[in-house]
């Protein structure tokens, strides 16, 4: 079959969103709550080297940065094996399950051990993204890669619910333990579809060795430089180092510890304000989805980058004044800002990368991310823990970043490339 003639089946489209779910459960399960909870908790366990253990923000500042500089080496290294042997399940499923069997764990024994098992569940949910991202070409199409782009956002926010249900039913009687348990169990079995029923889109392996991961970081210079050849990619992917090092920082459990510690939620209003925002970023993933086809994902983004703006603003005001209620709009905006981000993001990433190397250019995209996810973790611990600063200049300090993205971005052009033939290969 030629390239240009293939079409995904609808299973094979619904089970890649499925995966979407699958992934959320954990991102939002334990990645923005439920682990910054009982980190929060357990603070006196929290070991004394990282300076303060009266805090919890250096400490998962400190184990995110850890599981991020190991991701920065492994993605270029895991994308392209993905575009060289033609086949991405083969490394979405032991990615996945990198991530599911540590989760499995969290929080049986000591902090410290939660904390480093916390780090390899990072690792492997990241480098399933990866390969995840870069199956959007394979169950979609030109005219509609926004539209499932978005409904990817839209279901895997459907696992947002399923996380904040595990949490309802189970951490009162159960505690911790049983949450993540649960978490990991499900994950697994909503990923199982995208094992099994998505119908990769034909690509011969391409010729030579695999990429070893010895040369990681010699693909990765190359990859810049090759990358520097198609006009918009660097100046996208800096952009991009900026407005997720802000949003990545909130949602990987800052947030949490904010509206707890700065606006005094329990743990009981944490829930239900993740559920806002689980509605307000399925409303921005479809909605974003339905948009990015019409408005292209430049405009989309930069919209946004806006909203992202707004939603800061109120968390500072509700910060400074302590003005609890202001909390509420917050996760609403937030939410609406995050699933609106995700449906323009990756098809703004694809609509300017070559398709004979997206799994490579994929792996630029994750390492930004991840670099990204270093710099905010750090900062944020080091104004808080270190400086002794209130969190709300912590969060203007990340308003900061959405600003210098969308200056950055205002050069990038989305309009559809004509790419050569070596560009179209594989």
């Amino acid at each position: 079959m030629q390239q240009q003639d293939w079409r995904p089946t609808r299973l094979s489209t619904a089970s890649w969103a499925v995966y979407d779910l699958a992934n959320t459960i954990f991102a939002l399960g334990v990645g923005s709550l439920y682990f910054a909870e009982w980190l929060t908790d357990h603070r006196s366990g929290i070991p004394s080297l990282l300076l303060r253990n009266d805090t919890p923000d250096l400490a998962l500042a400190v184990t995110i940065d850890i599981a991020m500089i190991i991701i920065i080496v492994l993605a270029p290294w895991i994308g392209a094996r993905s575009d060289h042997f033609g086949r991405r399940r083969r490394y979405l499923i032991p990615m996945t399950l990198l991530c599911v069997v540590p989760t499995f764990f969290l929080a049986a024994g000591s902090v410290t051990a939660s904390l480093l098992l916390f780090a390899v569940a990072l690792v492997g949910f990241n480098l399933g993204g990866i390969v995840y991202d870069a199956m959007l070409p394979d169950v979609s199409t030109p005219q509609n890669i926004g539209l499932v782009s978005g409904v990817g956002i839209g279901v895997g926010y459907l696992g947002s619910f399923v996380a904040v249900a595990i949490g309802l039913l189970l951490l009162d009687d159960h505690g911790y333990p049983t949450v993540f348990k649960a978490i990991a169990v499900l994950f697994a079995l909503f990923a199982i579809p995208a094992f099994t029923l998505v119908e990769e889109r034909p690509r011969p392996a391409l010729v030579g060795p695999p990429p070893a991961l010895a040369d990681s970081f010699r693909r990765l210079r190359k990859a810049w430089k090759d990358a520097s050849a198609y006009p918009g990619v660097i100046r996208f992917l800096v952009g991009r180092f900026f407005y997720t090092d802000a949003v990545n920082t909130l949602i990987a459990g800052f947030l949490t510890i904010y509206v707890k510690e700065e606006l005094g939620f329990s743990s009981d209003e944490v829930q239900l304000l993740l559920g806002c925002s689980i509605v307000g970023a399925m409303v921005g993933g479809f909605g974003g989805g339905f948009l990015v086809d019409r408005l292209g994902p430049r405009r989309l983004l930069h919209l946004v980058l806006y909203l992202w703006l707004v939603a800061f603003a109120v968390g500072i005001v509700a910060g400074a004044v302590d003005i609890g209620l202001l909390g509420w709009p917050l996760g609403a905006l937030g939410g609406l800002a995050l699933g609106g981000l995700w449906a323009a993001d990756r098809v703004y990433m694809a609509r300017i990368s070559p398709p004979a190397r997206l799994g490579e250019f994929y792996g630029l995209y994750a390492t930004v991310g991840r670099f990204a996810a270093i710099l905010g973790p750090l900062l944020f611990g080091l104004i808080v823990s270190i400086l002794g600063l209130p969190r709300e200049v912590a969060l203007g300090a990340l308003m900061v970043f959405i600003v210098a993205a969308r200056v950055i971005l205002q050069g990038v052009d989305d309009s559809p490339r004509a790419w050569s033939g070596a560009d179209l290969a594989g």
